[in-house]
């Protein structure tokens, strides 16, 4: 799907035509250029690589240097490959926020806020195990059994347990397109997305 890079700004609210207090994230999409048009006949498959946000040269790779001076751009500091571009596309276009000028609903990919290692109530939202009287001590935010001992004698794999929350891949589907600021390279999207304040994203089509 076509889409562009972008940073989470925030999150702030706007009021609709009917008068109604909506939620929405405010991200800057773009402007990205493009920095290389892969095909099927040299790379296997088609589609096109996309820069967002300046990078020094002194952090960049020789190898990644040469790449960009290829492209007639300078060094960008994230990289993404997107297809289905309507138009034709070639080495050093820019493409803004007007992509989405006419795309009514987007999806956005980010990296959920790590939240360490937490128990089962707040990772898998566990009720808890047994009462709170008659000698119950500390285990009512406890994960309970987790499998029998004398068949299968064994824990099963993708048991739901305590360990690591958050800090993952994780793709919102369907939001809503509010407003495109163009001169601002604004994006204003219903509800909330993945990601922490100034982190990147992938807005797709």
């Amino acid at each position: 799907m076509p889409g562009l890079l972008g940073k989470k700004i925030g999150m702030t609210s706007v009021f609709s035509a009917d008068g109604k207090n909506v939620p929405c994230t405010v991200i800057e999409a773009g402007p990205c250029v493009v920095t290389q048009i892969k095909s099927v006949e040299k790379d296997g498959y088609a589609a096109v690589q996309l820069g967002f946000q300046e990078a020094k040269e002194k952090n960049t790779t020789a190898p990644l240097l040469g790449h960009f001076k290829k492209a007639g751009t300078t060094p960008k500091r994230h990289l993404a490959e997107f297809t289905g571009f309507e138009q034709e596309l070639n080495l050093g276009d820019t493409i803004t926020v007007e992509l989405f000028a006419d795309a009514p609903y987007v999806d956005v990919v980010g990296t959920s806020k790590g939240r360490g290692f937490q128990g089962v109530v707040k990772r898998h939202g566990f009720g808890g195990v047994g009462q709170t009287t008659h000698g119950q001590h500390n285990r009512a935010r406890k994960p309970g059994s987790i499998g029998a001992c004398s068949y299968p004698a064994k824990v099963f794999k993708g048991l739901r347990m305590a360990g690591q929350m958050g800090n993952e891949r994780v793709t919102t589907h369907n939001l809503q397109v509010l407003k495109v600021i163009p001169e601002h390279n604004l994006l204003l999207i219903k509800g909330s997305v993945p990601g922490y304040n100034g982190s990147i994203v992938l807005i797709e089509k």
